[in-house]
């Protein structure tokens, strides 16, 4: 083989190694992306859960409150009746 065609063969393959590495390159941030884009759709839907979570923890708690004050106001009226149902013995 001439010395001119060494060089068309060192040249098809340099071009071809350089289209190898361009296209790894390529293949690596789109998979970079689609990772990353996997990333915040889980962050998104952790946060939506989280605001669901604290919302509905806010609802039993004033349902809590409610039922602490029904039971308190129970409580009083049950006092009331002891203390009437004694004077009547």
């Amino acid at each position: 083989m001439s010395y001119h065609g060494w060089q068309e063969v060192i040249g098809a393959v340099g071009i071809f190694g350089m289209m190898v590495v361009v296209v790894t390159i390529v293949i690596w941030h789109l998979a970079a992306t689609w990772r990353a884009r996997a990333v915040l759709a889980r962050d998104y839907e952790y946060r939506t859960l989280a605001e669901k979570s604290v919302r509905l923890q806010e609802s039993t708690q004033r349902q809590l409150d409610d039922i602490g004050s029904r039971l308190a106001d129970l409580d009083s009226r049950m006092e009331s009746v002891e203390r009437v149902l004694k004077e009547i013995e």
